[in-house]
């Protein structure tokens, strides 16, 4: 079966060597494999030594690589919803003040407008990030590469990467059955008294399509036989308590975290007096974090004395962590949120390892219950049967939070 390899963690504690070592690993297996960074400060160029333009580099030995580049996908694959967004965007800026340049050649300035009004689009948060994912996406269906290893972006914009489908798509299941009809309703109404162009019928059917997508999309990183989410960490404080956060996080919106890296940890018999207390330090988090993540694959990987760069010296990760271990096993290591029957009365448990009873608030909106941690809070959809009931008590023990349902009183036969 196909698989995805998604690495996180920490900025600078080394997710592109991981995430690189491994694909080196998986090339050397005669695995046909893809190396896809979605950062934006693109570095596998930089590992490789290779220059990559904004499509898949072929490599004949070793893992194929892409970096992608957000409105290159957008121009390409979702053109007509790309220039009716960006449009609005651009005459949205317009009404409120922002001055259109003179023209001195209006050919040339018509040429020119596809590409200004895509690049509109990076004003939207997450827009660019989402179009990487489902470029991800396509790649799986579409080519025959047996594992694609992405290198994301730091935790946080991971975490939004992530979880924008769902978000997304959220929305969009409660607006677009509306959408089509709302559309031609405020059309005449829009470009009489706001300037403003509704979208046209090739736009609807764009967002239409990527609504399908996103759908696919959310299946495709939920499903622990395809995806696989790694954490990459390091033996410091603040990276220590990063971790446990994107680990709680992660869980919270059902990804399947299913393996540790821990990088740069100084060899024991390093010889010099100066890193004494920092041996002592690193120790305690090494421990720390084995404690922490007791229940995950955990793999230590040594602070090397050169430079990473090059497909010899990420080897040497490949040799020293790798070699002895089935890294690319599917492992399936918290639950998935579930909804139990209890009596007369139902119980939804989310994983959230990590999390404290103080941070973590819940309520209920609608047809929805919403679970709020940090600064992060998801909408779980509640089956039909739950309409009717509402929230009874909540308890967090042992990385699980157990929500209980009874029925509304107004609703007891």
């Amino acid at each position: 079966m196909k698989r995805i390899y998604i690495f996180t963690g920490k900025g600078g504690v080394g997710k592109s060597s991981v995430a690189a070592a491994h694909a080196i690993k998986s090339a050397r297996e005669g695995v046909r494999t893809l190396l896809v960074s979605t950062d934006m400060a693109h570095n596998l160029g930089d590992i490789f030594g290779k220059k990559l333009g904004k499509e898949i580099e072929r490599v004949s030995l070793g893992p194929d690589l892409y970096e992608i580049a957000p409105e290159h996908v957008m121009e390409h694959d979702f053109p007509a919803m790309g220039n009716y967004l960006g449009k609005l965007l651009s005459g949205a800026a317009d009404l409120g003040g922002r001055e259109k340049r003179p023209s001195k050649n209006n050919q040339k300035d018509a040429a020119k407008e596809p590409t200004s009004a895509l690049q509109e689009m990076a004003m939207i948060p997450g827009l660019e990030e989402l179009f990487s994912l489902l470029k991800i996406a396509d790649i799986y269906q579409k080519e025959d590469y047996e594992r694609i290893i992405v290198d994301c972006a730091p935790t946080g914009e991971t975490l939004s990467l992530l979880k924008f489908p769902e978000l997304l798509s959220w929305y969009m299941e409660k607006l677009f059955p509306i959408g089509k009809v709302g559309v031609r309703i405020l059309e005449p109404i829009s470009k009489a008294a706001f300037k403003v162009e509704m979208p046209n019928k090739d736009a609807m059917n764009d967002i239409e399509k990527l609504y399908l997508k996103l759908a696919e999309l959310q299946e495709l990183l939920k499903n622990r036989d395809i995806t696989s989410i790694r954490i990459v960490t390091a033996p410091e404080k603040m990276v220590v308590e990063e971790t446990k956060r994107n680990y709680m996080y992660m869980n919270l919106y059902n990804f399947n975290v299913d393996g540790l890296y821990i990088n740069r940890i100084l060899p024991r018999n390093v010889g010099n007096d100066f890193f004494e207390q920092w041996l002592d330090i690193q120790q305690e988090y090494v421990t720390i974090l084995k404690e922490t993540f007791a229940a995950l694959p955990i793999y230590e990987i040594p602070w090397y004395d050169e430079e990473l760069r090059g497909e010899e010296n990420i080897g040497r990760i490949v040799q020293d962590v790798l070699d002895e271990n089935d890294v690319f096993a599917a492992k399936a290591i918290t639950e998935r949120e579930c909804f139990k029957q209890d009596g007369d009365a139902y119980q939804l448990e989310v994983a959230l390892p990590c999390a404290r009873k103080e941070d973590v608030d819940l309520y209920q909106g609608g047809t929805d219950i919403i679970v709020k941690t940090g600064n992060f809070k998801r909408n779980i959809p509640l089956p039909n049967v739950l309409r009717s009931y509402e929230v009874a008590g909540a308890k967090l023990e042992n990385g699980r939070l157990r929500i209980r349902f009874e029925r509304a009183e107004n609703e007891v036969e």
